[in-house]
């Protein structure tokens, strides 16, 4: 089976423990009620995800799988730990960046990264919500603000590899107008207002380029893989 390759499910004994994907032990069958695993019974099929070691019924994880992007990962219902490389469905367009010489609030030895956002509105893939559908693009080009720091070039690198893996923006519905069918933000927070913090979109925000490491890598994208890489 393809996905246990990609996601190194091993099977593995039955325990007394709860499946938290069906909520049923994992010593009885599946909560889900489609048909087997290769070849392997609903009450067998128990799976022990590689590097996390958390456990559940196989055929729940291939659910789970099977009800995603079906991109070739998976993401640890209990820690979020991801296997494979995880992906999105942001729109096709464009994002660049440069330097500016000026200084951010609370960052006044470096200049400024600004990156530019561009994004235009289109027809919704198979991978959206309502697919063969327009979705606006509201608000492009979007510019976002980093220091020119180490710390700040490093986001930058992460975002470059997020925005190849189309992971920065979403099609959903927006949480502040309430429109649907629109490119959202996809859980990667960005600073959009220059030279002060008014919105509390800009800075001064001591923690900003920490808390978007953190969002990043709950995304699966790490400053060890780049290092890697």
């Amino acid at each position: 089976m393809v996905i246990s390759v990609r996601i190194q499910i091993m099977i593995i004994d039955k325990t007394v423990v709860d499946c938290t994907i069906c909520m049923e032990s994992l010593c009885g069958p599946s909560g889900y009620k489609g048909p087997g695993v290769g070849g392997i019974s609903r009450a067998e099929s128990v799976g022990r995800l590689s590097q996390c070691g958390h456990q559940y019924h196989l055929q729940c994880l291939v659910a789970m799988y099977n009800n995603g992007n079906k991109d070739g990962s998976l993401q640890c219902p209990t820690c979020k730990t991801i296997y494979g490389v995880k992906t999105g469905n942001q729109p096709p367009g464009k994002m660049e960046y440069h330097v500016i010489p000026h200084s951010l609030p609370g960052h006044p030895d470096c200049k400024t990264i600004r990156i530019i956002y561009n994004i235009p509105p289109g027809i919704q893939g198979p991978e959206h919500p309502n697919p063969g559908k327009p979705f606006t693009a509201r608000g492009f080009p979007r510019h976002c603000y980093l220091p020119d720091s180490e710390k700040g070039r490093l986001v930058l690198k992460l975002l470059l590899v997020a925005w190849d893996r189309r992971l920065i923006f979403s099609v959903g519905t927006s949480s502040t107008t309430g429109e649907t069918d629109t490119v959202i933000w996809n859980e990667v927070h960005h600073k959009t207002e220059f030279g002060s913090n008014l919105t509390g979109h800009g800075y001064p925000d001591s923690g900003h380029l920490d808390n978007v490491l953190e969002e990043l890598r709950a995304q699966g994208i790490t400053e060890e893989e780049c290092l890697r890489d």
